[in-house]
């Protein structure tokens, strides 16, 4: 029996799973999935063709958006296959190879999310803390080597992911415990010491996520020492104003990729539905609810999408 138990092997495929235990109502379950990927591709779509076109839109915080909006995309993109593939023709199985491209664009495209969100927290730092001098530092050549900065950062930190994995023999037990690939998810199928992965796993959140998210938090406690220090309180409203949006999309990404963290590496003992649907929120969340936010927030940026539907 022990010989048996001890049988290494690499499985050809991975089985993803959908919600264990509703596999009767998967396809009842796919038209909120559809709703949410519709939704999502098209309010980004839209929020970049009305930001290319409109001359007037080609400032510093929708050059940002238009950014955020390509990582929202690419997200959109990466996890339609494999989530879709499970709710409407239960294909459960993935490819190694497959599986490791997915989980490279994954963890790349959530780090680009966590940069943006930085840079735009940057921008609304200058914006309200130095406004004089917000055009001469936003020039559009920074921002292309900001953006072409944390583009390389995104690449050289999931890159290793898929060979870290790649070295492993995985056991019997191939079934991952979400509907998409992550890093976190497969090593644990590994028959083998993984604790070169989990500490270079933590050491990258560290370095990206927590990192971004702290300096996102001192922005705003300038910004709000900044606005604190305005006499006139409609002036100051107005400022606070112009963060609501970007605070909504810092709490929609930040809060479900730290609670998914905790989860996978310390609370084991949590109920795995928690695990999926916190999953689904903290990729399928930010997509569909950003260019929501930003649309109604923004007064220029909902002007222009009014005025081209309208025609």
């Amino acid at each position: 029996m022990s010989a048996v138990n001890e049988t290494k092997f690499n499985p050809d495929v991975f089985l993803l799973t959908g919600i264990p235990g509703k596999e009767d109502v998967h396809l009842w379950i796919s038209i909120p999935f559809c709703l949410v990927y519709v939704i999502s591709i098209v309010g980004n779509s839209v929020i970049l063709f009305i930001i290319k076109t409109d001359p007037s839109l080609h400032e510093p915080m929708y050059i940002f958006l238009s950014m955020l909006a390509i990582t929202d995309l690419g997200i959109s993109i990466s996890t339609i296959p494999t989530i879709l593939g499970i709710y409407l023709f239960n294909s459960r199985e993935i490819s190694l190879n497959a599986c490791f491209t997915q989980l490279f664009f994954i963890h790349f495209l959530a780090k680009i999310e966590s940069s943006m969100l930085l840079m735009m927290a940057f921008d609304r730092f200058i914006a309200i803390c130095n406004p004089l001098r917000y055009a001469s530092i936003l020039t559009l050549p920074r921002i292309a080597k900001m953006g072409l900065v944390f583009v390389l950062r995104g690449v050289a930190v999931a890159l290793p992911f898929p060979f870290l994995l790649k070295r492993f023999q995985y056991c019997r037990a191939n079934v991952l415990s979400h509907s998409y690939c992550l890093h976190q998810d497969i090593m644990k199928l590994a028959c083998a010491d993984i604790t070169v992965n989990n500490i270079y796993g933590l050491f990258i959140t560290l370095i990206t996520v927590w990192l971004d998210s702290l300096l996102i938090f001192l922005s705003y406690v300038m910004i709000l020492k900044a606005v604190l220090s305005i006499t006139s309180h409609t002036q100051c409203l107005r400022a606070l104003n112009t963060c609501v949006s970007h605070l909504c999309a810092v709490l929609v990404f930040y809060m479900p990729e730290f609670s998914l963290t905790v989860i996978h590496r310390f609370w084991k003992g949590s109920s795995p539905l928690l695990q999926i649907l916190l999953g689904y929120i903290y990729l399928l969340g930010p997509p569909l609810m950003n260019p929501i936010v930003y649309s109604v927030k923004s007064k220029h940026l909902r002007a222009r999408i009014i005025k081209v539907f309208v025609k």
